[in-house]
């Protein structure tokens, strides 16, 4: 079995690695954090004209009909980029409706969610006052009920920016009694969506590495590098397992959703279990490294701190997709 991107794929890795390091950078990012903004309007454009918001979309509808494994190669990346973007939100919402929504529902909001031109956001966590990434200026919003979603024109929602540590993002708490609701199963929607999340928590974990990485190369003390000392190289290599065994479970439930939907709920929750424990970790771990530096806001390794300690939270937390592993896999007392 060939695990090795094929050339496509591999397009899409380098393409959304330059873009997104010649857009976001640091300073880019640090900005929109420190104004509040959602994200730039412009740099969405952007995107849109790269064709990534119909990346996974049908071809039916105006998008590129590629897979999840795709879809998740650009959100590592976007996940290492920090990039302040609505992608993510557009994207589940896209996923969610071609998965359990009608052929009328479909039609009507699908080419516009792969075009980027009527931006969907979805709910990140279910209930009846959800969390909704980057809802300001979206047409339609989904809402997880729990057992079933709603389509809700934006115009019909209340929305409340929620003040969370990670300003990268926008968060927003949304309420709506009406909707249109999606006939559909959406649990093979949902799975997919806490894949992409936890693609994204590869990425942080990734950039935090690196960074770290970097610094342990660069300050030295006593006349020598710290990354040669046993104590600063040991915790680096705990942290590069930490982004690979993520990454293998990432990858290993894209390809689920891909190809094997029967064994996606278990692979999914695996691997959002793994991904936001190691972004976590990883994150802690990169401050330590890098010392007094790391702890003061001058430097940016906070802000993937923050992404990571909130992104943990979405669509499951840890200990909750570890309690569903145990349960499909009959491990329950």
């Amino acid at each position: 079995m060939d695990f090795a991107f094929t050339d496509e794929q591999q397009e899409i890795k380098s393409t959304a690695r330059d873009f997104l390091a010649s857009r976001f950078k640091p300073e880019k990012v640090r900005e929109l954090a420190e104004s509040g903004q959602t994200y730039d309007e412009a740099l969405w454009g952007e995107m849109c004209g790269l064709g990534w918001p119909g990346l996974a979309i049908s071809e039916d509808y105006g998008g590129h009909g590629l897979g999840v494994v795709e879809l998740v190669i650009l959100l590592e990346e976007m996940g290492f980029a920090l990039a302040p973007s609505p992608f993510i939100s557009n994207a589940f919402a896209g996923v969610l409706i071609e998965t359990a929504g009608s052929d009328e529902q479909k039609q009507r909001w699908l080419p516009g969610i792969a075009s980027g031109e009527q931006r969907g956001a979805a709910a990140f966590t279910p209930g009846e006052e959800p969390i909704v990434g980057a809802a300001t200026g979206a047409t339609l919003i989904v809402l997880n009920d729990g057992e079933g979603a709603r389509i809700v024109e934006a115009s019909e929602v209340e929305l409340e920016r929620l003040p969370l540590i990670d300003a990268t993002r926008a968060y927003f708490r949304a309420r709506s009694d009406g909707g249109d609701p999606l006939p559909g199963d959406i649990a093979a929607a949902v799975d997919t969506g806490v894949v992409a999340s936890s693609a994204e928590l590869v990425g942080v974990a990734a950039r935090a590495l690196e960074m770290a990485v970097a610094y342990a190369k660069e300050r030295e003390q006593f006349g020598r590098p710290i990354g040669s000392y046993q104590a600063v190289s040991h915790r680096l290599a705990e942290m590069l397992w930490d982004v690979e065994e993520a990454r293998s479970l990432v990858y290993y439930a894209a390809w689920c959703a891909d190809a094997n939907l029967d064994a996606l709920p278990l692979a999914a929750s695996m691997a959002k279990a793994r991904a936001s424990d190691a972004a976590c970790q990883v994150t802690h771990d990169a401050i330590q490294t890098l010392g007094g530096i790391g702890f003061t806001w001058e430097h940016d390794i906070h802000f993937f701190l923050k992404r990571a300690r909130v992104s943990a939270q979405l669509l499951g937390t840890p200990s909750q997709h570890r309690e569903r592993v145990a349960a499909l896999a009959g491990l329950g007392g």
